[in-house]
């Protein structure tokens, strides 16, 4: 991936991913999705994941309230042969993807390992409250993520004073937000990460001009008299519904939401659609200023060593402070860091976790 197939995203392809689809775009563009879910959908009783159950974890499907008194849905996962209090983990993204994916499959593979895990659905999506659906907010997110630490230290399976952080993708900025603000926390892993109030903002590798980001809030800003109007947000075009022609990157992200190997029909990311104002509440909030806070409890940065997106993680580790590693795979994608067990380092996972939680 070359910095001229990231910059041809910044004006196409990421206003598909992050929300702004056609209002930000010329004609020739899909008509809009709607929405799959108007209403926060009742929580599945079956099991409905994209990886299979583990015969060594037991699975329980919760419900906790944040600060905004959203309603989040999750899925804790415990180890079968437990003994006292453990030390305990929040995972949550990646961005437009829900806990039935990769991070349900980290929090169960953590549980394997002895963690007591959460894997939660934003607000605004998947199974979590919030109306309109299909919406994120640094804000209202990065609040996700301590209200997961809120339901955790209240369990009687947790010791509240060994809570950690994963977050994948997008997620993996909103964590590092989380851990800044959030002292509870006392360690926090960023997987394959995007700062996606700067990728939003700037576009990829910052290849968005000041006319570009004037012409994108004033179209932004003016979609809010519609809204109005209409009662309702409009939706912009369906995630990752290719044409032909795409970066490897998109296409590696199609391989991942529209293939049987990660699809799930409550995903923004697998066919739905953002609502076409989502960026307006990342334009002037970048999640990373106080980065640096999170010392002294330590960091992991992890990323693939191909991944078009590690760039992102290269500036988060020069930003922060000490103690903190970053961990690059060899010949990984962006996306493998998803699901593809052979290449996610689990080991090095539960040693960093098993580290900063112990006693």
């Amino acid at each position: 991936m070359t910095r001229s197939d990231t910059r041809y995203l910044a004006r196409r392809d990421l206003m598909k991913l992050t929300g702004v689809g056609a209002v930000a775009l010329t004609a020739g563009i899909a008509a809009p999705a709607k929405a799959q879910f108007k209403d926060p959908p009742t929580m599945t009783a079956e099991w409905d994941k994209t990886f299979p159950q583990s015969p060594n974890v037991d699975h329980e499907k919760v419900t906790f309230r944040n600060r905004y008194g959203l309603t989040l849905a999750g899925d804790l996962y415990l180890p079968k042969t437990r003994k006292g209090p453990l030390a305990a983990l929040v995972v949550s993204g990646p961005f437009g993807a829900v806990k039935e994916q990769s991070s349900g499959l980290y929090a169960q593979t953590m549980a394997e390992r002895g963690f007591a895990t959460l894997a939660f659905d934003p607000s605004f999506t998947g199974e979590s409250g919030g109306e309109p659906r299909n919406l994120a907010s640094p804000d209202i997110n990065t609040e996700d993520f301590s209200a997961a630490v809120d339901f955790l230290g209240l369990h009687p399976s947790v010791d509240r004073e060994r809570i950690g952080m994963i977050g994948i993708c997008g997620w993996g900025g909103m964590a590092l937000n989380a851990a800044a603000v959030d002292k509870r926390v006392k360690a926090v892993v960023a997987v394959t990460m995007y700062d996606m109030t700067r990728v939003i903002s700037r576009g990829y590798n910052d290849s968005v001009t000041p006319e570009q980001r004037t012409q994108t809030l004033e179209q932004l800003s003016r979609q809010r008299w519609e809204d109005m109007k209409n009662g309702a947000p409009a939706y912009g075009p369906a995630s990752l519904v290719l044409k032909g022609g795409e970066p490897q990157f998109m296409t590696d992200y199609a391989d991942y939401y529209m293939t049987p190997r990660g699809y799930h029909p409550r995903a923004v990311n697998s066919g739905n659609a953002w609502t076409q104002t989502n960026p307006l509440s990342f334009m002037n909030m970048p999640l990373l200023t106080y980065i640096q806070e999170i010392a002294p409890r330590p960091i992991l940065l992890i990323h693939g060593e191909k991944a078009h997106s590690l760039y992102f993680s290269e500036t988060a580790y020069a930003a922060a402070a000490e103690p903190k590693e970053l961990m690059i795979i060899p010949g990984a994608s962006h996306v493998d860091l998803y699901d593809r067990l052979d290449v996610i380092p689990f080991d090095r996972l539960g040693d960093f976790f098993g580290q900063a939680l112990s006693q």
